[in-house]
């Protein structure tokens, strides 16, 4: 009952957010005019359409990459180990969702991952990675003195270049729920993550569109 007492006030807060956004929309369209909406419109449309041209130019050039590389499809939901265009392995993922963690100066915006990263390294089960402050934040837990947690990435993680991760469910740490995906990152199932593992490297380059 508490849960459901909280998601109904949580959809009655978006709703209420969403309202207020429409009318504020609105009301300064009305002050505006013909021109000026025109102009609006136009950069809206142009945003939107430079941002599809952007991915569209970055899936070609993965799909014309030469060397072996990760593609991850955000939208779709997959993630593609492949070279010179042919798909050596497709497996299924999770995206983690965009999200504020906390709020003010402190405050942290989580974004999916789009453009283009390199591997920084290869996190196996036996070595320690440093949980972000933030995760914790985020799972309403106290940040421990020492935030590194061996295996906290699963059986095998792969760190990108500006602190992506790919990474399975583990054992133990805040990333072991499997109802929770870490925000902004990429999750796998382990058997498909230890498959591909020994194919990755570091400086390997990952495209996300």
């Amino acid at each position: 009952m508490l849960a459901i007492v909280v998601l109904v006030a949580a959809n009655g807060w978006a709703a209420a957010r969403w309202i207020r956004y429409s009318s504020e929309t609105k009301r300064l369209r009305e002050n505006m005019s013909d021109v000026e909406r025109s102009k609006v419109d136009v950069e809206l449309a142009y945003q939107g359409n430079r941002f599809k041209v952007m991915m569209e130019l970055l899936r070609r050039q993965a799909r014309g990459d030469r060397d072996l590389h990760l593609a991850v499809v955000v939208d779709s939901g997959l993630m593609r180990l492949q070279q010179s265009g042919a798909v050596l392995r497709s497996i299924p993922v999770q995206i983690g969702p965009e999200r504020a963690v906390g709020t003010g100066p402190s405050a942290v915006r989580i974004v999916a991952p789009r453009g283009q990263r390199t591997v920084r390294r290869i996190v196996s089960a036996r070595q320690a990675w440093a949980v972000p402050s933030w995760v914790y934040r985020d799972r309403g837990l106290a940040a421990p003195n020492d935030t590194l947690v061996r295996g906290g990435l699963g059986p095998v993680g792969i760190v990108l270049s500006d602190g992506t991760v790919i990474y399975a469910t583990p054992e133990a740490g805040p990333l072991a729920d499997s109802a929770y995906v870490l925000p902004g990152s990429v999750r796998a199932a382990r058997d498909d993550l230890r498959a591909i593992a020994p194919n990755v490297t570091a400086g390997m380059k990952v495209y996300f569109y």
